[in-house]
C-alpha cells in the first residue's frame, strides 16, 4: 500500500498541476490581447469597440473567443486547437498587410468564423418583450429551420460583433430615399426615330442611360465540344439569325433602379400615371413596385453607377414593364440568343477578345500568370482576379466591339428564356430566327460571369440559371419576398428595346 501511495500521490499531484496549468494556459491564450498578438488588424479592433458587444447595457464586454469559438463542451478545444494552428501558420508565413480584410468580413466568409451556439449561449431568450414584429418573424423562422446549414444568426446581425457603418437588418424603410438637392428632371422620354444609339431619359427623374443599336445578323449559338471548360448544356451549336434591337450599354444601375423604386414602391407609389408620357396621359395603369428590402440590398458596396443587385427575376420583369410604360417604347429582358449574339459581337471564340481560358484560369496552387496573360482579360472583365470581392462601376472596363460593357463580368444577367439543359437540342435544323427558348420551365436563364467567377465561367457561351429557392433560403420574412433575394448578390440585368414602330421601324407595323 505504501508503495502504491508513493507512486500514486506524486502522479495525482502532477495530474492536478497539469490540469490547472492547462486551464491557465487556455485562459491566457483566450484573452483579447493574446488574440490581437497574431491578428494584426486595427480596423477590426476599432469596429469591435464601436459595436453593441463592446458597450453593452449590462456593462459586460464580449471577448473575441466568445463569438469566434464555440462554448466550452461543444467542440471548444478542437476549434481552439485548429484555429490556433491555422493562425500561427498564417502569422509566421504570411504578411498581414496583404490580407483582404474586406473580403474576410463578407457574410459568406464570416459564417465560418462565428458560431450560432455561442450566440445562443448568451441570447437564450429569442423572444424578449422588446422584440419587434419583424424580429419575432425572423426568430420564429430560425427556430423552424435550425437544421438549415445556411441559416446563421449573423445573417441578420452581421454588425453585432464588429460595427459596420450604415448597416441595416430588418425591413429597410429608408431604402430608396435620395437626396432632395435640386436636379434637372426630365419631363419626357427620348424620341427615337431611327436605328442608332440613343440616350434614354427616365421621365420624372434626373436619370438617363445609353442604349446601343445592335445590328441584325447570324451567329453560332453555343460552344464546340473542344472548348475548354465547356459544359453539356452549351450545345449542340446552332446557327441563329437575330433581328436588329437596342441593348443597354451597361447593366441596370442603382440610379436607374431607384428611379423605378421611388415611383412605384409600396412606400411611394403614384395612384396613376397621368402626365407621365406626353400625349398619352391617363391610358396606362399604374404598376405596383417593390416593397422595402430586408437589410441592405447593395451589401454596403455603394449604389450610384454600380449594377443593381439582390432583386428577383420578378422585380426585373416589372422594371421592364414600368420602363416601357413611362417611355412609350418596348423594353424587356433579352432572350438568351440575343444576349450571346450581343456579347460575341462578331467573334466566335471563347471570349469576344483573344485569349485561352486555360491560361486565364488559375487552378491548383494558383500558378502565376504573366502580365501579358492577364492584361487582355483585365481590360474587359470584372472577375475574381481583379475585383475586391464586390461589384464595380462601368468605367473599370472597356466595351466589346458592339460598344457594350461588362457582358462577361461584374454581375450575371437575367434572360427571358426558361432554362432547360437540353434547350439547344430542341431547336430544329437549319438557321433559327430569333429563338425564345422553351415554352415552359421552373427557372430562367442567367448569362455572363460575375465578380466572383474565375475565367472559365466567363466565356461567351457559358450558361447558368436562377435558383429561386436557394436564393431565398435565409429570408426570414413570412411570406418570403417576391421582390428581393436574401442569398444572391451577383446577378443583375440589362434591358433591351425592340426596334419596332415605336423606335423608328416603319415596317414593324405592316
Amino acid at each position: 500500500m505504501k508503495k502504491f501511495l508513493l507512486w500514486f500521490t506524486p502522479g495525482l499531484i502532477l495530474g492536478i498541476l497539469i490540469i490547472l496549468g492547462a486551464g491557465k494556459a487556455l485562459d491566457a491564450t483566450s484573452t483579447n490581447e493574446y488574440c490581437q498578438s497574431c491578428h494584426i488588424h486595427p480596423a477590426a479592433d476599432m469596429s469591435w469597440k464601436n459595436s453593441v458587444h463592446y458597450e453593452t447595457n449590462s456593462g459586460y464586454r464580449v471577448a473575441c473567443v466568445e463569438c469566434h469559438l464555440p462554448p466550452k463542451g461543444e467542440g471548444y478545444l478542437w476549434a481552439k486547437g485548429t484555429t490556433g494552428l491555422r493562425d500561427l501558420w498564417s502569422f509566421y508565413t504570411k504578411d498581414s498587410a496583404s490580407f483582404d480584410w474586406d473580403e474576410r468580413g463578407r457574410l459568406e466568409v464570416a459564417r465560418g468564423h462565428v458560431y450560432n451556439s455561442s450566440c445562443l449561449k448568451c441570447h437564450e431568450n429569442l423572444f424578449p418583450p422588446e422584440l419587434t414584429k419583424d424580429g419575432e418573424d425572423a426568430h420564429l423562422y430560425y427556430t423552424q429551420q435550425e437544421d438549415n446549414p445556411d441559416l446563421h444568426c449573423i445573417n441578420c446581425h452581421l454588425n453585432a460583433g464588429h460595427y459596420i457603418e450604415g448597416y441595416t437588418h430588418g425591413s429597410d424603410t429608408t431604402f430608396g430615399i435620395v437626396s432632395s438637392a435640386p436636379k434637372e428632371v426630365f419631363n419626357e422620354a427620348t424620341l427615337v426615330s431611327e436605328f442608332s444609339n440613343y440616350t434614354e431619359k427616365i421621365p420624372r427623374s434626373a436619370v438617363s442611360f445609353n442604349m446601343v443599336a445592335i445590328p441584325g445578323g447570324t451567329f453560332k449559338l453555343g460552344s464546340p465540344e473542344n472548348e475548354p471548360f465547356r459544359r453539356p448544356d452549351e450545345g449542340p451549336v446552332k446557327e441563329v439569325e437575330i433581328s436588329p434591337f437596342f441593348m443597354a450599354e451597361v447593366e441596370v444601375t442603382w440610379e436607374e433602379y431607384l428611379a423605378f423604386y421611388a415611383q412605384t414602391s409600396a412606400e411611394g407609389r403614384s395612384t396613376d400615371t397621368e402626365g407621365i408620357r406626353s400625349g398619352m396621359a391617363g391610358d396606362v395603369d399604374a404598376i405596383s413596385g417593390a416593397t422595402p428590402p430586408y437589410g441592405q440590398p447593395d451589401q454596403g458596396w455603394g449604389m450610384g453607377k454600380r449594377p443593381a443587385i439582390s432583386f428577383t427575376y420578378h422585380a426585373a420583369e416589372t422594371y421592364c414593364r414600368w420602363l416601357s410604360q413611362i417611355t412609350g417604347k418596348t423594353y424587356r429582358l433579352p432572350t438568351e440568343a440575343e444576349w450571346e449574339y450581343a456579347c460575341r459581337a462578331g467573334s466566335d471564340g471563347p471570349y469576344f477578345f483573344d485569349g485561352d481560358p486555360k491560361k486565364f484560369e488559375k487552378t491548383g496552387l494558383r500558378a502565376k500568370l504573366s502580365k501579358n496573360d492577364t492584361a487582355v482579360i483585365n481590360t474587359y472583365v470584372i472577375y475574381n482576379e481583379n475585383s475586391p470581392s464586390k461589384t464595380q462601376t462601368p468605367d473599370f472596363v472597356k466595351p466589346n466591339p458592339f460598344g457594350l460593357k461588362n457582358m462577361l463580368g461584374n454581375v450575371a444577367e437575367f434572360c427571358s428564356d426558361w432554362y432547360q439543359p437540353d434547350a439547344y437540342s430542341q431547336y430544329p435544323e437549319g438557321i433559327i430566327k430569333d429563338p425564345k427558348g422553351p415554352d415552359s420551365g421552373e427557372e430562367h436563364v442567367v448569362r455572363g460571369g460575375t465578380f466572383m467567377n474565375s475565367a472559365g465561367l466567363l466565356r461567351s457561351a457559358a450558361r447558368d440559371y436562377t435558383r429561386t429557392e436557394a436564393w431565398l433560403r435565409t429570408d426570414p420574412q413570412i411570406p418570403k419576398s417576391i421582390w428581393w433575394y436574401s442569398d444572391c448578390f451577383n446577378v443583375g440585368f440589362r434591358v433591351v428595346c425592340e426596334f419596332d414602330e415605336k423606335t423608328g421601324n416603319l415596317t414593324a407595323s405592316e
